[in-house]
């Protein structure tokens, strides 16, 4: 079966849309923080792609209900698959979302809370 692919380039992040409805989104990391400082989406399914940039050591990603961020709270599909090094990048599983308040950061970086709204 042929993939049916579409990709968004808003200078802020890149989101890909295949046949199955998965979007992708692409986020980066740079030392201390993530390039896009707030994502709005729409419900749906989403894989991410977390891309280290310029960071000396292995950077990841925590998907949370915003106000809820302690690890039994985390989204766990959302965290990569493989802690990726400089230079390297990785993707999550299918992350499923609904409508509501989220934030993503790392804590391996660490970086600040960032707004994630599912609309």
């Amino acid at each position: 079966m042929k993939k049916l692919l579409l990709v968004l380039a808003l200078g802020l992040f890149t989101l890909t849309v295949n046949a199955q409805d998965v979007k992708k989104v692409t986020l980066e990391q740079t030392v201390g923080e993530f390039t896009v400082k707030e994502l709005k989406l729409s419900e749906g399914d989403y894989i991410f792609e977390v891309e280290n940039n310029g960071v000396d050591h292995e950077v990841g990603l925590v998907i949370a209900p915003e106000g809820k961020t302690d690890a039994e709270n985390h989204i766990k599909a959302a965290y990569v698959k493989t802690t990726p090094k400089d230079g390297e990048s990785s993707e999550t599983n299918v992350v499923t979302l609904t409508k509501g308040a989220y934030v993503y950061f790392c804590p391996l970086n660490p970086t600040i809370e960032y707004k994630l709204t599912v609309e």
